[in-house]
């Protein structure tokens, strides 16, 4: 089935062919008919199903009669982060080229006076973060008695992030006569609950099982004894050996995304850090660098994980076994898409054995074992330096002398060891980190 039959415009049809789509995604098949009918719709599929084109589609057929009035946009999408935000508006840009559409985007750590202006002037489809807009409407800049319908996007992920109080107060302030789409990749128990209070009779749709991956992602798991100085030697092991076109590598914790991006940057690998501590003009510049191939490998928390348009991506590595198994499926959905084949990796130590042992009870079944050479680990198996004051600790008695007040003026402007000597000497700072971090933390 190609689009011609979803009941879409002419004028949409023609953005959609320049755009290069012929076929529909089976999201999109289910789903565009229903909502242009007035439908309320919930729809569950996993990332990388072509959900935003699900919604904006008919969004733009259905808003292109009438007119918004000022500080009263007459749709709203929300979306749990703010590189989804700014692609659902870039999907916008490009299917309703055709139409005289206006937009705005509500987020985060961007020109709030600008957004202001938008408001202004009125806008058709309002694209925000839960947060950025209560912000707003809380200063008298956005009413949304005149919304017509409402996109909860990544609803699973709304939850993860603690967004959802703030999605039953918006909710709760637009009118019950409103279109509401719901989109999930999962449907827990508190999102069940959100979509039966503010969902009347919706069409349901799931294109997949919930703790199905895609069959395009070869998936390996690298389960090795040591510490994170073998993991990233692992790591750097099968990056020089797999033939990785370009990769995304997930840690939990935003301090771990920090130490692993410097250390590939030490081994002079093309690298940049994604996390939600950046400011969002660098977060946009890092993801258009990683889109355009002047970086090869993206080291990122979850906050690129969901639903981002990063088209071939080669590789996905999960340096750490994510904490949240649901987190699995979308991390690895980052590879594989639109058909193309990916390729995954999870290194998993002894540390790791309790958020593994829960992903692969998530799964129900196993993921392959990909071997590392033993030689391998047995070479990164190295003690950590010792630390200045333990030197002194145990030394013999007759060293252990408390050092002059003259000789701790001498020794003020002296680096503590040869390597913090060799880091002030390097030409690229340890950035975010500070110089008190060891050399250990990036090997």
């Amino acid at each position: 089935m190609s689009f011609d039959y979803l009941g879409l415009s002419d004028e949409l049809l023609s953005a959609i062919k320049d755009a290069g789509y012929t076929e529909p995604t089976p999201i999109q098949k289910k789903t565009i008919p229903s909502t242009l009918q007035g439908r309320d719709i919930l729809g569950i599929a996993q990332t990388g199903t072509g959900k935003t084109a699900s919604f904006t589609l008919p969004l733009i057929d259905i808003l292109s009669q009438g007119r918004a009035r000022a500080r009263m946009p007459r749709s709203l999408i929300l979306e749990p982060t703010r590189e989804l935000a700014a692609q659902v508006a870039e999907s916008f840009d490009k299917y309703g080229k055709n139409s005289k559409l206006t937009c705005a985007l509500l987020i985060g750590g961007t020109d709030f006076a600008g957004q202001v202006k938008k408001l202004d002037k009125g806008v058709d489809v309002l694209i925000a973060t839960p947060g950025r807009l209560l912000d707003h409407m809380e200063r008298g800049n956005v009413m949304l008695n005149g919304v017509e319908i409402l996109v909860v996007d990544e609803a699973d992920r709304m939850l993860d992030m603690g967004f959802i109080p703030d999605i039953e107060k918006i909710c709760k302030m637009l009118s019950k006569k409103i279109q509401s789409l719901f989109f999930s990749a999962t449907m827990p128990p508190e999102v069940k609950r959100l979509t039966d209070t503010f969902l009347k009779d919706p069409k349901e749709f799931e294109v997949s099982a919930p703790t199905a991956t895609a069959t395009t992602i070869k998936q390996h798991l690298v389960k090795f004894k040591g510490n994170d100085s073998v993991k990233r030697q692992v790591l750097r092991h099968i990056l020089d050996g797999d033939d990785v076109k370009n990769a995304i590598i997930f840690c939990n914790r935003k301090k771990e995304v920090k130490i692993v991006n410097k250390s590939l940057k030490v081994h002079k690998y093309s690298a940049a850090e994604l996390h939600g501590d950046l400011h969002q003009s660098t977060r946009m510049e890092v993801l258009n660098d990683f889109k355009t191939g002047k970086i090869k490998i993206l080291v990122a928390s979850d906050v690129a994980a969901r639903g981002l348009d990063i088209p071939d991506v080669s590789h996905v590595f999960n340096f750490d076994v994510p904490s949240n198994p649901e987190d699995y499926i979308h991390r690895i959905g980052r590879t594989g898409r639109a058909g193309k084949t990916g390729t995954s990796f999870t290194l998993s130590t002894q540390f790791d054995k309790k958020y593994l042992d829960g992903l692969l009870k998530f799964l129900e079944k196993d993921i392959p074992i990909y071997k590392v050479p033993d030689s391998l680990l047995e070479d990164g198996k190295q003690k950590r330096p010792s630390r200045p004051k333990e030197d002194v600790k145990s030394a013999p008695k007759s060293e252990k002398k408390q050092p002059s007040r003259d000789t701790k003026a001498q020794n003020t402007n002296k680096p503590k060891n040869m390597n913090d000597e060799n880091r002030h000497k390097s030409k690229e700072p340890v950035i975010g980190l500070g110089d008190h971090v060891p050399d250990f933390l990036i090997r």
